[in-house]
Protein backbone atom coordinates (compact mmCIF):
# COMPACT_ATOMS: atom_id res chain seq x y z
CA UNK A 1 0.00 0.00 0.00
CA UNK A 2 2.79 2.44 0.93
CA UNK A 3 4.67 1.51 -2.25
CA UNK A 4 1.65 2.30 -4.42
CA UNK A 5 1.13 5.60 -2.63
CA UNK A 6 4.81 6.54 -3.03
CA UNK A 7 4.74 5.63 -6.76
CA UNK A 8 1.59 7.72 -7.24
CA UNK A 9 3.19 10.75 -5.53
CA UNK A 10 6.37 10.46 -7.59
CA UNK A 11 4.33 10.14 -10.78
CA UNK A 12 2.23 13.19 -9.87
CA UNK A 13 5.40 15.16 -9.17
CA UNK A 14 6.84 14.31 -12.57
CA UNK A 15 3.65 15.14 -14.40
CA UNK A 16 3.22 18.51 -12.72
CA UNK A 17 6.85 19.63 -13.32
CA UNK A 18 7.12 22.52 -15.79
CA UNK A 19 8.20 21.63 -19.32
CA UNK A 20 10.11 24.06 -21.51
CA UNK A 21 10.30 23.86 -25.29
CA UNK A 22 14.00 24.72 -25.53
CA UNK A 23 16.79 25.01 -23.01
CA UNK A 24 19.18 27.93 -22.59
CA UNK A 25 22.08 26.29 -24.47
CA UNK A 26 19.89 25.45 -27.48
CA UNK A 27 18.48 29.01 -27.50
CA UNK A 28 22.05 30.40 -27.56
CA UNK A 29 22.94 28.09 -30.45
CA UNK A 30 19.91 29.33 -32.39
CA UNK A 31 20.83 32.97 -31.75
CA UNK A 32 24.49 32.44 -32.69
CA UNK A 33 23.63 30.55 -35.89
CA UNK A 34 20.76 32.77 -37.01
CA UNK A 35 18.57 29.67 -37.31
CA UNK A 36 15.05 29.14 -36.08
CA UNK A 37 13.55 25.82 -35.08
CA UNK A 38 11.79 25.71 -38.44
CA UNK A 39 14.87 26.61 -40.51
CA UNK A 40 16.93 24.08 -38.55
CA UNK A 41 14.49 21.38 -39.66
CA UNK A 42 15.05 22.60 -43.24
CA UNK A 43 18.84 22.25 -42.98
CA UNK A 44 20.12 25.32 -41.15
CA UNK A 45 23.13 24.22 -39.05
CA UNK A 46 23.04 25.51 -35.46
CA UNK A 47 26.76 24.71 -35.12
CA UNK A 48 27.71 27.28 -37.78
CA UNK A 49 27.75 31.09 -37.62
CA UNK A 50 25.05 33.41 -39.00
CA UNK A 51 27.31 34.30 -41.92
CA UNK A 52 27.93 30.66 -42.85
CA UNK A 53 24.23 29.87 -42.69
CA UNK A 54 23.38 32.98 -44.73
CA UNK A 55 25.77 31.80 -47.46
CA UNK A 56 23.91 28.47 -47.43
CA UNK A 57 20.64 30.36 -47.97
CA UNK A 58 19.32 30.56 -44.41
CA UNK A 59 18.67 34.02 -42.97
CA UNK A 60 20.50 37.19 -43.87
CA UNK A 61 23.89 38.64 -43.02
CA UNK A 62 22.35 42.11 -42.86
CA UNK A 63 20.49 43.53 -39.88
CA UNK A 64 16.83 43.39 -39.02
CA UNK A 65 16.22 46.78 -40.65
CA UNK A 66 16.67 45.19 -44.06
CA UNK A 67 14.21 42.44 -43.20
CA UNK A 68 11.49 44.83 -42.04
CA UNK A 69 11.71 47.09 -45.09
CA UNK A 70 11.60 44.37 -47.74
CA UNK A 71 8.42 42.52 -48.51
CA UNK A 72 7.69 39.32 -50.39
CA UNK A 73 4.39 40.93 -51.41
CA UNK A 74 6.02 43.94 -53.08
CA UNK A 75 5.46 44.44 -56.77
CA UNK A 76 2.79 44.88 -59.39
CA UNK A 77 -0.03 42.36 -59.62
CA UNK A 78 -3.03 41.81 -61.86
CA UNK A 79 -6.27 40.22 -60.66
CA UNK A 80 -7.74 38.32 -63.60
CA UNK A 81 -11.10 36.72 -64.26
CA UNK A 82 -11.38 33.18 -65.60
CA UNK A 83 -11.91 34.54 -69.12
CA UNK A 84 -8.68 36.59 -68.93
CA UNK A 85 -10.17 40.04 -68.27
CA UNK A 86 -8.39 42.34 -65.83
CA UNK A 87 -10.40 42.77 -62.63
CA UNK A 88 -7.92 45.03 -60.83
CA UNK A 89 -4.37 46.34 -61.00
CA UNK A 90 -2.56 46.04 -57.68
CA UNK A 91 0.64 47.72 -56.52
CA UNK A 92 2.31 46.81 -53.22
CA UNK A 93 5.39 48.69 -52.03
CA UNK A 94 8.21 47.42 -49.78
CA UNK A 95 6.30 48.50 -46.66
CA UNK A 96 3.14 46.62 -47.72
CA UNK A 97 1.25 49.78 -48.69
CA UNK A 98 -1.39 48.51 -51.10
CA UNK A 99 -2.97 50.38 -53.99
CA UNK A 100 -5.82 48.82 -56.00
CA UNK A 101 -6.57 50.63 -59.25
CA UNK A 102 -4.76 53.70 -57.92
CA UNK A 103 -6.61 53.81 -54.56
CA UNK A 104 -4.89 53.07 -51.26
CA UNK A 105 -6.59 50.25 -49.33
CA UNK A 106 -5.93 48.85 -45.87
CA UNK A 107 -4.17 45.49 -45.79
CA UNK A 108 -3.54 42.98 -43.05
CA UNK A 109 -1.29 39.96 -42.73
CA UNK A 110 -3.11 36.80 -41.85
CA UNK A 111 -1.80 33.24 -41.82
CA UNK A 112 1.18 33.99 -44.05
CA UNK A 113 -0.82 36.02 -46.56
CA UNK A 114 -1.59 39.66 -47.19
CA UNK A 115 -5.33 40.33 -47.43
CA UNK A 116 -7.07 43.51 -48.50
CA UNK A 117 -10.47 44.46 -49.75
CA UNK A 118 -11.83 46.94 -52.25
CA UNK A 119 -15.61 47.10 -52.32
CA UNK A 120 -16.91 43.55 -52.22
CA UNK A 121 -13.73 42.03 -53.64
CA UNK A 122 -11.33 40.32 -51.19
CA UNK A 123 -7.75 39.88 -52.44
CA UNK A 124 -5.29 37.38 -50.93
CA UNK A 125 -1.59 37.24 -51.82
CA UNK A 126 0.63 34.59 -50.24
CA UNK A 127 3.89 35.69 -48.64
CA UNK A 128 5.74 32.48 -49.49
CA UNK A 129 6.46 32.84 -53.20
CA UNK A 130 7.10 29.08 -53.47
CA UNK A 131 3.36 28.51 -52.93
CA UNK A 132 1.68 28.53 -56.33
CA UNK A 133 -1.99 29.06 -57.19
CA UNK A 134 -3.02 30.65 -53.88
CA UNK A 135 -2.88 34.30 -54.94
CA UNK A 136 -6.59 34.78 -55.49
CA UNK A 137 -9.47 37.26 -55.41
CA UNK A 138 -13.11 36.66 -54.59
CA UNK A 139 -16.13 38.90 -55.07
CA UNK A 140 -18.33 38.10 -52.08
CA UNK A 141 -21.35 39.83 -53.63
CA UNK A 142 -21.28 38.28 -57.11
CA UNK A 143 -19.80 34.96 -55.99
CA UNK A 144 -17.01 35.12 -58.60
CA UNK A 145 -13.34 34.49 -58.10
CA UNK A 146 -10.08 34.30 -60.00
CA UNK A 147 -6.33 34.32 -59.80
CA UNK A 148 -3.84 37.09 -59.15
CA UNK A 149 -0.63 37.05 -61.16
CA UNK A 150 2.62 38.91 -60.72
CA UNK A 151 3.33 41.41 -63.45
Amino acid sequence: MKTKMLCALVLMGLISAPVYAINAKYRQQLEHSGCTQVSEAQGCDIHKSKEENAKAGFGSTEGAVKQTTSSSYAGNWIAMSNDGATVAKINIDANNKVMVDGQVVKAKKTDGALQFKKGTVLFTIQGDRRVKGEDVWMDTDAGTQGKIISK
